[in-house]
């Protein structure tokens, strides 16, 4: 369909009922309809496989599902056998259910770099767990956060760091403190002018480009050295690198990590794991002041683990991470040769691991344009290609790929003539999409 006569009507109801009934219309910044075109935001009827039909009627081959969550397709038959098992059984109790025992050995198998594990609902509860943890054993009050990734927490140590920190005390942001990826030597920079005053390192281990060589162990050397915790922020590396997470794949163990995502394919699950014997500052067996680590009504819901149970199976026995980057690189090859086909290869740009693809959207300067990555998506959903990202899922099949770089490739040519006008404002349909982290709506 051309992207002129695409339209949404019964989504666009949709979404006004939503703004007046919930904050930003979603229950995720990232999946506002600010992100996408005016007008051209679908509202989700449901899923199946790699595709997703909107209320509208209108069928999309889908990537980044549930925000990189949903990473072997909606409704996969392996998670849905496990999870109606337990539905019948109950799914909350006074007490512990068996079910808490067989995923936290269940997961300790498939991680085996951590010693112990709690599982909570979201990657943020987790992530503020684990820093809690760290600066409770070191006696340490400023937390170090890499600051070229865009995201750890909903919490104020971190949100107070971001354009959206309204409401947050100058107080709090002041205690969390910034070092580069990919650089060792102003990380010990940062850790020398701040001698005996860090508590952690937190950090996505690996993101947009591979760990520089030896850059994780060199991060674990001054951990050590300086007598601070490391923490992986694994919530997309878990399962997309490895099924035991870039922890794994790279042979580096930090203190802590956090997994969430994909562990649950969709289902709330997240998890802290790490050393025993600072796990055990949080239990009934540690030693020392007892650290308030994880306490969750709902955290061990017996179908979410069962479900993350199925889906480290499944991971392990299907050999899923392996065909994410299978289709990764199929669907980034398509691209970049689209691209290129059409005059527009230094301006749509795909990044990353080929498991976790993201693309740029650059304008006739070559610099990030939220005005171009508009028109991109608009092409993209009127060919029934719903993409923020290129992020795959293994439901994914190769008529789905090969579908995406043709609509890719109409994309690129509209694109064409964007740059060839030297503005993309009559390709719009409305005003441009726009950044999460923002201080003003």
């Amino acid at each position: 369909m051309d992207a002129e006569e695409f339209s949404l009507p019964r989504s666009r109801s949709a979404n006004e009922k939503l703004h007046a009934l919930v904050p930003g219309g979603a229950h995720t910044y990232a999946k506002g309809d600010d992100q996408y075109p005016d007008g051209l935001a679908p509202v989700i009827s449901h899923g199946r496989g790699a595709h997703v039909w909107d209320v509208d009627g209108n069928r999309y081959v889908e990537y980044g599902s549930g925000l990189r969550s949903v990473s072997l397709g909606h409704a996969h038959p392996r998670v849905l056998e496990a999870v109606r098992r337990e539905l019948d059984r109950g799914s909350n109790f006074v007490r512990p259910s068996v079910v808490e025992v067989e995923a936290a050995e269940h997961f300790l198998a498939t991680v085996p770099t951590a010693e112990m594990v709690k599982f909570a609902k979201n990657g943020s509860d987790v992530t503020t767990a684990a820093v809690r943890l760290a600066r409770a054993v070191t006696g340490r009050r400023l937390v170090a956060v890499c600051g070229d990734q865009p995201f750890f927490s909903v919490d104020d140590w971190f949100i107070g760091t971001t354009p959206m920190s309204a409401g947050i005390p100058a107080a709090t942001t002041e205690l969390t403190v910034a070092f580069p990826y990919g650089d060792l030597a102003a990380t010990e920079e940062l850790l020398t002018r701040y001698r005996g005053e860090v508590a952690c390192l937190v950090l996505e281990p690996a993101g947009h480009t591979e760990p520089p060589p030896g850059y994780l162990a060199g991060l674990r050397e001054l951990a050590d050295r300086h007598g601070c915790v490391l923490v992986f922020d694994e919530m997309i590396t878990g399962f997309r690198w490895s099924e035991a997470g870039a922890q794994g794949l790279y042979g580096v163990a930090p203190d802590l990590s956090t997994f969430g995502k994909a562990l649950g394919n969709g289902f709330a699950v997240s998890a802290l794991a790490g050393r025993r014997d600072l796990m055990e500052r949080g239990g009934l067996r540690g030693v020392g002041d007892r650290v308030f680590l994880l306490s969750t009504t709902h955290g061990a819901e017996t179908h979410s683990l069962a479900a993350a149970m199925a889906v480290q199976t499944t991971y392990v026995e299907e050999g899923v991470t392996a065909r994410l980057h299978a289709l990764g690189e199929r669907l980034a090859a398509g691209v970049r040769e689209a691209a290129a086909a059409t005059g527009v290869g230094d301006h749509v740009v795909v990044r990353g691991r080929a498991s976790n693809l993201v693309y740029a959207t650059l304008d006739e300067r070559r610099q990030p344009s939220q005005p171009y990555r508009t028109l991109f998506l608009r092409q993209l959903l009127a060919g029934g290609v719903l993409a923020p990202s290129f992020v795959v899922s293994s439901a994914l099949d190769e008529a789905d790929i090969d579908h995406t770089v043709d609509v890719v490739a109409g994309a690129c040519a509209v694109y064409r003539k964007a740059l060839d006008a030297g503005d993309p404002t009559p390709w719009l349909g409305g005003r441009p999409v726009k950044p999460v982290f923002r201080r003003l709506a």
